[in-house]
């Protein structure tokens, strides 16, 4: 009989967000009294950019035509994307990062849950908790976790990341060959500094560790002196992989586009203390099991960085910026404690009355029709926290933060 990896049996209950909308979908099936709000998935609600849309309508054109038709395309994606994504997010901004360093894909999820497949199966891994679930997960499906005790995986090195120390850890004491970091952070809304990110690289390359370092909602950050790439920090590029992401920055959550810069200088060892270039072993894994992101979407990404689209999507962008601060402020009228939602789509408040997180999913589904993330999904460190997103409507968004100014528990953080 054939059997399964049975590292799939590790993993924990469904995934989060699944369940998420497990739980909502079951509400609004009993017939709420009024519209229930999703605060909770990070979905996109504007439109694609005016000039996206125009770039894919052309693209189109030029598939349905024989002198213009494009079949299997190149597996890093096509040189005019790479060109554009490396000189405007990164040379423009005085990072030197070349074109054949940039890999194209169809989401920063993919990306992250894959990137790990070319380091051993013993790598020991760390992540932030509380964590987007797709690190833990992916890792647990590869054999790196460990049992589950406690509620933690015994092999994996948790970081954590409180009120304490600003919702931004300290590289780890015990030996760790992959970390993964995520600034702007989801579901925390914590960004990190150019100090923490510094120590972090050095940590890095003093012990031969590995960064990846997610960066999808970079383009969210107002404060100049916040880094937006980990590579604007010094010996980055001998240490660290970055990923990012067309999804929240134009709206591509179900176009699908991304990206992931691996740097030249970007070196490990086998066995035996051979030297091999990670971008050569990424490489040679998207060609074997990645066919690439269709030419059609790749032009609608390129003309995201065009004088129009980055106008539009900057507007988007701003919007829901917009939001975050309607709901920070109905938040803490109601006197929660938040944090997030300044640099960040993800706001992160903690719980009243010292309600678990999924007591309060409960709650505020149950009397105020709001959907959120429960922030022990996401890890230990988690529970007693909520995170809400900024992507709904501005109509929606409004609605929400007066349904929670009027909420019953007055005066935690007051």
């Amino acid at each position: 009989m054939t059997r399964i990896n049975e590292n799939y049996l590790n993993l924990q209950g469904s995934y989060l967000f699944a369940e998420v909308v497990r739980r909502a979908a079951a509400y609004r099936a009993s017939g709420p009294k009024r519209e229930v709000i999703s605060l909770g998935i990070g979905d996109v609600s504007r439109p694609l950019a005016p000039a996206v849309v125009e770039a894919l309508k052309k693209a189109c054109d030029e598939m349905g035509r024989a002198e213009t038709f494009r079949g299997y395309g190149p597996y890093e994606g096509y040189e005019f994307l790479r060109r554009a994504i490396a000189q405007h997010d990164y040379r423009a901004r005085g990072v030197d990062i070349q074109d054949d360093e940039i890999f194209v894909s169809d989401g920063a999820k993919s990306d992250t849950a894959c990137f790990a497949e070319v380091f051993s199966q013993q790598a020991v891994v760390a992540v932030q908790d509380p964590v987007y679930p797709v690190y833990v997960d992916s890792n647990v499906m590869a054999g790196r976790s460990g049992g589950f005790i406690g509620g933690k995986f015994s092999k994996i090195v948790y970081l954590p990341c409180t009120e304490k120390n600003g919702f931004s850890p300290l590289p780890p004491q015990e030996r760790v060959d992959l970390a993964y970091l995520c600034s702007p952070n989801n579901p925390t809304g914590a960004v990190m500094t150019r100090q923490a990110l510094q120590r972090w690289v050095d940590w890095a390359n003093e012990h031969e560790a590995v960064i990846l370092y997610d960066s999808a909602y970079e383009a969210f950050i107002r404060e100049k002196e916040l880094p937006r790439s980990i590579f604007e920090i010094s010996g980055a590029k001998t240490c660290a992989v970055e990923f990012r992401s067309f999804s929240k920055t134009a709206g591509f959550t179900g176009t699908r586009c991304a990206y992931c810069v691996v740097p030249k200088d970007l070196t490990v060892k086998d066995a035996q203390g051979a030297v091999h270039h990670v971008r050569d072993l990424w490489l040679r894994r998207q060609s074997t099991k990645f066919n690439g992101v269709s030419y059609i979407v790749q032009r609608g990404a390129e003309a995201v960085f065009s004088p129009d689209g980055q106008k539009q999507t900057r507007e988007a962008i701003d919007g829901y910026l917009n939001n975050a601060q309607v709901i920070l402020r109905a938040l803490r009228g109601a006197g929660f404690c938040v944090y997030g939602g300044e640099n960040s789509p993800y706001v992160w408040l903690k719980t009243p009355n010292a309600m678990t997180s999924w007591e309060f999913f409960d709650f505020m589904l149950d009397k105020l029709q709001i959907v959120g993330t429960p922030g022990s999904g996401f890890g230990q460190c988690g529970e007693g926290f909520f995170r809400l997103t900024a992507f709904n409507t501005p109509d929606l968004t409004r609605q929400a933060a007066e349904r929670i100014m009027q909420f019953p528990f007055k005066g935690e953080c007051l």
